[in-house]
């Protein structure tokens, strides 16, 4: 693997910059699966929350959701939108560490984002090349949903192993810190997929119900920022595609088919991918809530 790839891929982003906590992630465990468990322990996915002591937590293997405070946030994510935040908020709540009998009530109700964010954090400060990925996840139930894993960089094996922390999936058939590509379906797989009219539009679904085009696209853009070492917001988008999805041309749907056929082979397309980050300026400007249309030259 070129040293440049991996250099980047050992960079802190401002969303993975653990700042003041790095030596304390340095001291967690080495090992990616006890890592992941431990993590695991720490957090509530807000779905979890949600569904109570029933589903995946049916054997309150994330503990009794019935004491969690009814007057915390029933999701962190508007208020921890980085590692730094999360480790912070973590350490407020339980002064002992990231400890696997962490009470619920000392836990953080995190999504998937969220923890991709912090593994790749703690991984980062190992010294152990990481980045985030975003796609959509099909072994969870029969539509394939969007979801954020890790790629981490096995300088024995010299690949790259994609792993799935975001909670305790020893119900499926295959190892969660060990998955083979073809199990997940990667950002750009799907979109170019769905533009050539392979794949059923209604099996790509994200978090707020949109599916199809509309599920790839914002999937396509946060794995483009995630490759380039900015995991931003689910709800930030280029602000050319934010709720303008219908005023896309065909123009733009070729613009992006070209991107997604680099990110199918991002490392070999490294040079490239780069590029365009440094001059497509539409693929970088992002709406948030206080940015309007001419707030941008």
């Amino acid at each position: 693997m070129d040293e440049e790839i991996l250099n980047h891929y050992l960079k802190f982003s401002t969303f993975t910059n653990p700042g003041c906590y790095k030596k304390f992630l340095q001291n967690l465990p080495d090992n990616v699966k006890e890592l992941g468990d431990l993590i695991s322990h720490q957090i509530i996915h807000r779905v979890t929350l949600k569904d109570g002591n029933k589903n995946f937590n049916e054997d309150l293997r994330y503990g009794d959701m019935n004491k969690f405070p009814w007057y915390r946030l029933r999701c962190d994510d508007d208020i921890l939108p980085n590692a730094i935040s999360m480790i912070a908020e973590l350490l407020r709540l339980d002064s002992r560490g990231f400890k696997e009998d962490r009470k619920v009530e000392d836990k953080i109700v995190v999504t998937c984002r969220y923890v991709a964010i912090l593994i790749a954090s703690i991984l980062k400060s190992k010294g152990i090349p990481c980045r985030v990925r975003s796609g959509f996840v099909p072994y969870f139930s029969e539509t394939s949903g969007d979801h954020w894993i890790n790629q981490y960089w096995d300088k024995k094996r010299k690949i790259w192993v994609t792993i799935d922390a975001d909670g305790f999936f020893d119900f499926l058939n295959f190892d969660q810190y060990d998955i083979s590509e073809e199990r997940f379906d990667w950002a750009a797989e799907v979109w170019l997929g769905l533009r050539n009219n392979k794949l059923n539009p209604e099996k790509f679904v994200i978090a707020g119900g949109e599916n199809g085009l509309k599920a790839a696209i914002r999937a396509m853009m946060h794995d483009f920022h995630c490759l380039m070492n900015n995991e931003i917001l689910y709800l930030q988008q280029p602000m050319y595609i934010f709720n303008k999805f219908e005023k896309l041309t065909e123009k733009d749907f070729k613009e992006i088919d070209e991107l997604a056929k680099l990110m199918l082979k991002p490392d070999k397309n490294f040079k490239e991918l780069i590029k365009i980050w440094n001059t497509k300026k539409k693929f970088r400007i992002l709406n948030g809530p206080l940015i309007g249309d001419d707030d941008h030259f």
